[in-house]
């Protein structure tokens, strides 16, 4: 969604709808394809992703890479200005129309689509020049919109049980198309059709909610493609006029109550309350929905999870890309304090970990669910198994099964699984784990912990994702954090500032998953900082390991005072 100004502007756009029936659209597009989970590289620079295609995404099974909005934006340091379109030139921040291409072309090499977020319900709420040169002030866009293509409603939004004045009026002041229009309907056309003919696999559509669906429905029917995925951002508000199942005759829409219900469950209720989660809780039918643990938005508005939660949102991640609900996007973007702050290096990622990029997508506990979602796909939930309270497990089919320990001790017992008997790869850890001619395996998990087999993981060897997983026992004081470089830019170069921090998923033991070749030898060594930048580096020698030629060498250290 667009810029929020204030705390309230979220709470005003989150929250039953009124059933409302779908206007006359084409016929959906079909679900992304047998391998569903997008990855969404926020606010990354368009080289970047290409990198992350070929390096982490394809190899992992990522069906799916989403951008941020390629059109030229207003200038400035902070993240939402990616939501002020200035015109439809592809000139921002994050690459021209060149790397905009090559990254398409080379991701489609690595065997990943390409979905662009796609801003076409208002234009920005400011005055200056463009990213890309353009002269432009609020209701003038020379060239492409005037005045008169945006004067149904010059008041911002204020009642959301009013659908005209969810649809005519201006979300948090920015000013709004009258996507009734016929020239308006044209030029969005137009856009999205040039990012066609780049080769892009799909559309986010933002704010679809502040667009009546039959308006998106003619724009989606200029398309050279009508059939094209789209994906749209209608978030659920309980009362409001304006209802997201309204637009499932366009395409997916994302259904933001399964994010908050993650939040609620894994923050403050029962994992064992999952065990019939979609749409019997009363969401959208999971073959249209798009799902997420959380978004750019809701991870700093604070209506769902986000990477501060550490092993309970590493978790929450796993559920969903174990749970057959939904498409899955993963949100991949960077560490913030400020909630208004722009990417690190203007969108540049020179390596996962360092200047404040999260890299979730590349998070071993994430990566390797991907491969594990392929793998299960179109069977069902079976074996269930819970404890009343925050352990849980289940199975799908005889392809996979998956453990979840959220207690905070461990967890030992024997699981019944649908899958035939042999060596697994528990892609969680890199161990082998055997099932017996019943079906059955015992194994103990950690607090905060998860285990995942499936068919397609016999050896621990054949991991996709070659790295190296870090895991240390380090005790610290209050505003301390443990990090750890080495001699590889991925490590940071022996800089103490650009060390990778680790994360406490289960304190005092701290783990980070590093993506390296195969085959590399590389030393390494932990250290401390604290809130002022001090390093305590720990004693010793420095530390040695090597990556596997496939799959992740997990090293269990122990900080050295």
């Amino acid at each position: 969604m667009a810029r929020k100004t204030v705390a309230a502007a979220l709470a005003l756009v989150a929250g039953a709808a009124v059933a409302v029936t779908a206007p006359t659209a084409p016929a959906r597009a079909a679900a992304p394809g047998p391998k569903d989970v997008t990855a969404v590289m926020f606010e990354w620079k368009f080289a970047s992703v290409a990198k992350a295609c070929t390096d982490q995404l394809g190899p992992a099974g990522y069906g799916y890479v989403q951008v941020s909005p390629p059109q030229e934006r207003i200038q400035g340091p902070t993240w939402w200005t990616a939501y002020q379109p200035v015109s439809y030139k592809i000139a921002g921040p994050l690459g021209d129309r060149t790397a905009f291409k090559s990254m398409v072309d080379t991701c489609h090499a690595a065997g990943v689509k390409v979905v662009a977020d796609t801003v076409i319900n208002h234009m920005a709420n400011a005055s200056g020049t463009g990213t890309g040169g353009t002269s432009f002030s609020k209701y003038d866009y020379p060239g492409l919109y005037s005045g008169a293509d945006m004067d149904d409603c010059r008041a911002t939004i204020s009642n959301y049980q009013d659908r005209a004045n969810v649809q005519n009026c201006e979300l948090v002041g920015l000013p709004d198309l009258d996507t009734g229009e016929d020239w308006v309907r044209g030029r969005i056309a137009a856009y999205m059709n040039d990012l066609l003919s780049l080769g892009v696999d799909g559309f986010r559509v933002d704010a679809a909610k502040h667009m009546p669906a039959a308006d998106l429905a003619n724009i989606k029917s200029r398309l050279s493609n009508p059939g094209v995925y789209w994906k749209q951002e209608a978030i659920f508000g309980a009362g409001e006029a304006v209802s997201p199942s309204e637009y499932l005759g366009n395409g997916d829409v994302q259904e933001f109550r399964y994010a908050r219900d993650l939040k609620r469950v894994f923050g403050s209720e029962k994992l064992s309350y999952l065990s019939n989660f979609g749409e019997s809780w009363g969401y959208m039918a999971s073959g249209s929905s798009g799902v997420f643990v959380d978004n750019h938005d809701t991870e700093r508005g604070g209506d769902t999870l986000n990477y501060k939660w550490g092993a309970t949102y590493t978790l929450a991640s796993v559920f969903m890309l174990a749970w057959p609900y939904g498409s899955p996007d993963v949100h991949s973007g960077y560490e913030w304090s400020d909630k208004d702050a722009g990417a690190p290096g203007g969108g540049q990622v020179n390596a996962c970990y360092t200047d404040g990029w999260k890299c979730q997508h590349a998070w071993r506990e994430i990566a390797s669910m991907v491969g594990f979602r392929n793998a299960a796909r179109g069977t069902a939930v079976g074996n269930w198994w819970d404890n009343g309270n925050n352990a849980i497990a289940f199975g799908r089919g005889d392809k996979a099964y998956v453990v979840l320990n959220h207690e905070g001790g461990s967890l030992t017992r024997t699981f019944q699984t649908g899958l035939a008997a042999g060596t697994y790869c528990d892609v969680q850890s890199g161990t082998p784990v055997t099932v017996n001619g019943s079906g059955q395996f015992t194994a103990t998990l950690g607090a905060n912990t998860a285990l995942a087999l499936h068919v397609n993981a016999r050896s621990c060897g054949s991991s996709s994702v070659t790295g190296a997983s870090f895991g240390v026992t380090a005790t610290t004081t209050v505003g301390q954090d443990v990090y750890v470089t080495g001699n590889r830019a991925e490590l940071g170069n022996w800089s103490p500032s650009s060390a990778l921090k680790l994360t406490p998923t289960s304190y005092p033991t701290w783990t980070v998953t590093v993506p390296l070749p195969g085959g590399t030898t590389f030393e390494y060594k932990y250290l401390r900082k604290d809130a002022s930048g001090n390093v305590t580096w720990e004693s010793g020698a420095n530390r040695v390991a090597t990556v596997p030629s496939s799959g992740q060498v997990t090293l269990a250290d122990t900080f050295r005072t």
